[in-house]
């Protein structure tokens, strides 16, 4: 298992832990009892709100971002690597385009990123 490897400090294994669970989407699916039949369709309004919120969201992270030590960026990076597809598996595109989020999400943080003096 993963978080088993010895030497490794507890952050980085339980990052470990909770980054495995991309390997799979997350679970991705319907909630255990429920088949999707039973799930119903978002409507606009509905779809409007959610995209309100992702760019809220993105926007609130890309400021915690331009804070962040460089420690802390690198780590978002190697997240962004961990989920890209490895070799011999199946590129699914919405983890490829993620992962290329996530960076993008770095680079947009740096362009606002304070420095502080020396």
């Amino acid at each position: 298992m993963i978080h088993d490897k010895p030497g490794r400090s507890e952050p980085t294994q339980l990052r470990d832990l909770a980054l495995s669970r991309w390997d799979n989407e997350g679970g991705a699916g319907p909630p255990e009892g429920l088949q999707p039949a039973e799930i119903p369709e978002l409507t606009n309004v509905e779809l409007v709100q959610l995209r309100v919120r992702v760019i809220a969201l993105e926007n609130l992270l890309i400021g915690l971002l331009s804070e962040a030590s460089d420690r802390q960026l690198e780590v978002v990076r190697d997240m962004a690597t961990y989920i890209s597809p490895r070799p011999g598996f199946t590129q699914h595109p919405l983890t490829v385009h993620a992962a290329a989020h996530m960076i993008d999400l770095v680079a947009r943080a740096g362009r606002v990123r304070t420095k502080t003096p020396s």
